[in-house]
């Protein structure tokens, strides 16, 4: 059994360096993926969260001025290996933060041992789900280990009956391998067990896959300062203050340039894929707190692309509720969607550029995608688009 380890950006690798080929078909039974969180350089607190608490997260991005909480929809979010007290500490962060309690269910695929560095992952995404669509179905899909064919078991059980996620969040990578492309099928067109189409957001650490698949919505990061942390008078009052760039993504070496990327990132690869195409905070300096009992004794502050792609997972969530509201049915080309505003006159509009920091620049760059969200904006534009 492979235990993995939690690393920092830049330092996720896939322990099979190149992956067995049969009849042109790759293995991927001795390849594992790790989780992309990160701990924040603070002392844990177990008399109470530090960071972005989830009221200053949702005044951030605009969160807070949509009225859907997901209704109606139901968000996978897929780890690897069995957190015991994932349930329990879930309800205690809700019931901490006043949150609605959130209807939360845990799905286990095989046999899995218990912790193997993946608690504090589980943890964080069905709490971050849970502090921006606290009234979708939130499932946790536990896969056997952290082989990517379990993993992508599991990715596969997500979406089908009778789970039937909408949007599928997916915090783990590995590096590339020749052959990836045959994966690619887990998350191309894929439809739930009720027909709907299926958004799968996974975090982008350099270019990891399955991050780098064009049927992926890559996430990358940010630093995200607060314009103050004081209690705002207003729950609609907006408080973003500034945002740079936290890590780098990168080019594919075996996924082509999908064609909604053109002219996006020609100036980085003609052919290629380019990752991310998104970001948000990461950070673990400007991270949020975690509650998480089996491995770090309560609260922990905590970032990397892991706190990212559960959140634009939630974002997709609540865009899918309100186009269900709408009579609509769920996002189907969620990534060309996303290109086609940035390539309008409404880019700036719906999207943070972020142009500061490591590697970033105005338009899309190889750090922050397109950019970071104004969810107050760039929701009602995706429920808008007739997909």
């Amino acid at each position: 059994m492979n235990r993995p380890s939690v690393l920092s950006i830049g330092m996720l690798v896939l322990l099979a360096a190149t992956l067995p080929l049969m009849a042109q078909t790759p293995d991927p039974h001795n390849a594992y993926a790790h989780p992309a969180i990160q701990i924040a350089n603070v002392p844990a607190n177990p008399g109470g969260p530090t960071g972005i608490l989830p009221a200053q997260f949702k005044a951030a991005y605009g969160f807070n001025r949509i009225p859907s909480q997901g209704q109606g929809q139901t968000i996978a979010l897929v780890d690897a290996y069995d957190d015991p007290n994932v349930a329990s500490d879930l309800a205690f962060y809700a019931n901490y933060f006043h949150l609605t309690p959130c209807n939360f269910q845990k799905v286990i695929v095989g046999n899995p041992a218990q912790g193997e560095g993946w608690d504090l992952e589980e943890s964080l995404d069905v709490e971050q789900a849970c502090a921006l669509v606290p009234q979708a179905n939130i499932i946790l899909v536990e896969a056997n280990s952290n082989s990517f064919t379990d993993l992508l078991n599991a990715v596969a059980a997500a979406s089908a009956a009778p789970y039937n996620a909408t949007v599928v969040s997916i915090s783990w990578g590995g590096g590339e391998f020749s052959g990836e492309q045959a994966y690619d099928s887990y998350f191309c067109n894929i439809v739930n067990g009720n027909g709907q189409p299926v958004t799968f957001v996974a975090a982008s650490n350099e270019a990891t896959y399955p991050a780098t698949s064009p049927c992926v919505i890559a996430a990358g990061g940010t630093t995200l300062v607060l314009t103050t942390t004081a209690p705002l008078g207003n729950p609609l009052q907006l408080d973003y203050g500034t945002e740079s760039a936290y890590g780098l993504g990168g080019i594919s070496a075996y996924e082509p340039q999908p064609p909604w990327q053109n002219p996006a990132c020609t100036t980085f690869s003609r052919n290629s894929r380019c990752v991310p195409d998104i970001a948000s905070d990461a950070n673990p300096s400007t991270g949020v707190p975690v509650y998480d009992t089996y491995s770090e004794g309560g609260w922990i502050e905590v970032g990397g692309t892991s706190l990212s792609t559960p959140d634009w997972a939630s974002f997709f969530t609540i865009v899918n509720s309100l186009r269900a509201g709408q009579g609509k049915g769920t996002l189907s080309q969620a990534a060309p969607d996303l290109y086609a505003i940035y390539y309008s006159s409404d880019y700036l509009t719906d999207f943070h550029d972020i142009t500061s920091g490591s590697g970033a620049g105005p338009g899309y760059d190889l750090a922050t995608g397109i950019g970071s969200y104004q969810v107050n904006n760039l929701a009602p534009a995706l429920v808008a688009d007739p997909n």
